[in-house]
């Protein structure tokens, strides 16, 4: 028997989850919707908003929302259950799904049926009964994808992707996870295909007031023609974006804990950069990121675990070199990256890639220079090349007493774009890398394996470092450069 003020309380709670979506969600699933995962309060908070027209972009409410979070995160567990609390709201409202197949219709069209319908099986036990108690499914109009509320003509369709959706209009629209998979992200006649499924049938079936439905777009995003990809350019200003990444660079933690660790992130991530197509995934499911395979520049980079020794095990690099590009402007990179010589193959050892001031980047180059006991260092000697690469001269000398280094400059006239693109070749043909070069200079591994062939890179400081090692290593620039 619960006491008086226990049963206040309940009824208190079960108020406010008829209010509150988050509160709902902890209500009926407490040991999921934990304070410990923020990412579920915040992404509740949105859906709440989203729902009493409090969402706003620009100063303006928006009556679409698009959500990208990792897998395996609650993004669709939370929108069944958002599609339960809004007809729980709002008997007469009207929602229809869409998912990539006709199983996962089916899926998400039973959850949310049979969390309505769940019967209490001990009196501590929380139903959606128990929050909203004058809602219930019509037993005699129900099926594994159409179903209504009783005395509604209809309240719900689930489809997939491209199925047919007839005679039935939306007051609530929900697509989850149109695009199956990284095959078929690239595939341009797929995604043509889901475009023009969701701007015709889909978008159509609307019977909200004024002819707009509130529409929730959950979606990986693959490729940057991907359904998300071409509302965001076409609708621009329209939709409120609420995406979270598996790992944050900038603050350096995982989004969270509970659902992925450092540990099992860094572990998936060694493993799928292996192959470019589990690499695109991987980047694809775990940071939002678009990739295009036929717009990438460099594919299948060649790694090394030791470097090269003959038959009697003795080393046979014939030289430990530098090249370095320093920084032109604020927003660029200063990219040094200490290479074996064999065979006119470069094996990376060391890269220092960094936007810090030049105060910092001179002693470390240095540094880099003397404890990688490089034989040789070509530095570009454009803009504030050549004054770098005489402070960075001094300083191995007064610093490290590093006398054995030859540092020379040189000065680069061609073009940088044309020049990358053109020896994209020969990099990935003599350029090797660390087996974990991915874990050890993460910016640097992201601007190379992600540069375009076409269209605006932010970045092209590492591929014109490397671009430069392989023409060192073809051309006379060696010979013609000018010892510092």
């Amino acid at each position: 028997m619960k006491s008086k003020t226990e049963y206040i309380n309940e009824l208190v709670s079960l108020k406010l989850a008829s209010l509150d979506f988050w509160e709902f969600c902890k209500l009926k699933e407490s040991e999921f919707y934990l304070d410990t995962r923020p990412h579920l309060k915040e992404l509740c908070n949105v859906l709440n908003d989203f729902h009493y027209n409090r969402l706003k972009l620009n100063g303006k409410v928006v009556r679409k929302l698009i959500i990208n979070l990792p897998p395996q995160f609650g993004k669709t567990r939370t929108l069944v259950n958002f599609t339960c609390w809004t007809l729980g709201r709002n008997r007469q409202e009207k929602i229809i799904t869409a998912s990539y197949n006709d199983t996962t219709a089916k899926d998400f069209s039973k959850y949310a049926r049979n969390a309505i319908e769940e019967v209490k099986n001990h009196p501590d036990h929380i139903v959606f009964s128990d929050i909203f108690p004058d809602l219930h499914t019509n037993k005699f109009d129900r099926s594994s994808q159409r179903w209504a509320i009783e005395g509604e003509h209809f309240s719900y369709i689930g489809a997939g992707v491209g199925g047919s959706i007839t005679s039935k209009g939306a007051t609530l629209q929900i697509v989850d996870d149109p695009v199956k998979d990284l095959e078929e992200a690239m595939n341009e006649n797929a995604l043509e295909k889901i475009y023009l499924w969701y701007g015709g049938t889909f978008s159509s079936r609307v019977s909200a007031k004024g002819g707009e439905a509130k529409v929730i777009l959950n979606h990986t995003r693959w490729a940057e023609n991907d359904l998300c990809g071409r509302l965001l350019k076409e609708e621009k200003n329209q939709w409120y974006i609420f995406k979270r990444e598996a790992y944050n660079e900038k603050t350096d933690t995982m989004l969270c804990e509970d659902f992925l660790s450092w540990a099992e992130y860094q572990r998936r991530k060694s493993f799928m950069i292996k192959d470019n197509v589990l690499e695109m995934i991987f980047f694809a499911n775990y940071h939002q990121r678009t990739i295009d395979s036929k717009d990438i520049l460099y594919r299948g980079f060649k790694t090394y675990t030791d470097l090269p020794i003959d038959n009697l095990g003795q080393s046979v690099i014939e030289q430990i070199r530098n090249y370095t590009d320093s920084k032109d402007e604020g927003s660029d990179f200063l990219c040094s990256v200490n290479y074996a010589v064999y065979k006119s193959n470069a094996y990376v050892t060391d890269v220092y890639y960094t936007q810090d001031s030049p105060q910092t980047t001179e002693k470390k180059t240095a540094e880099m220079f003397t404890n990688g006991k490089v034989n040789l260092a070509l530095i570009e000697a454009n803009a504030g090349g050549a004054a770098f690469g005489r402070n960075v001269n001094r300083i191995c000398v007064d610093t490290f007493k590093n006398r054995k280094i030859v540092i020379k400059k040189f000065h680069q006239s061609k073009n940088k774009k044309a020049r990358i693109l053109s020896n994209s070749h020969l990099v990935v043909e003599r350029v090797f890398f660390p087996t974990d070069w991915s874990v050890r200079w993460p910016q640097f591994y992201e601007h190379m394996t992600t540069f375009k062939m076409q269209g605006t890179n932010k970045q092209d400081d590492a591929p014109d470092t490397l671009t430069g090692i392989v023409e060192s290593m073809t051309t006379n620039k060696i010979m013609v450069a000018t010892v510092i």
